[in-house]
């Protein structure tokens, strides 16, 4: 499955002023966006957003069957939410999710090209 176009025209929307600063990369099957080298959120191949998020309370996000941690490779990974379409359908909560990921991933080191 293709990421959903219309989300990600919607994510651009949502960063706003952050948009020059954010890099669009496909990742995971979807478009990501990066931030300093660091991915915030990404219209994922599977439907819906992955956003990066701060490991030490993610969990305070979790909604069973809406909001959700991502999984690679049969493992969880702390830090990374997989986000239903259906709880980014309204632009005030995109913008929220947006927000979550660029503001964690602007507080990461830049990654430099090597």
């Amino acid at each position: 499955m293709a990421y959903d176009e219309i989300l990600a025209d919607r994510i651009r929307d949502a960063l706003g002023p952050t948009l020059p600063d954010a890099v669009e990369k496909k990742m995971f099957g979807g478009l990501a966006f990066l931030i300093g080298g660091n991915m915030a959120i990404a219209a994922s191949g599977k439907g819906g957003l992955l956003v990066r998020v701060s490991p030490d309370n993610y969990t305070d996000l979790l909604i069973p069957g809406v909001v959700e941690t991502m999984v690679m490779g049969g493992r969880e990974t702390r830090g990374w939410l997989r986000v239903s379409a259906a709880a980014a359908e309204d632009d005030d909560a995109l913008a929220e999710w947006v927000d979550r990921g660029v503001s964690y991933a602007g507080s990461l080191p830049v990654k430099t090209g090597k």
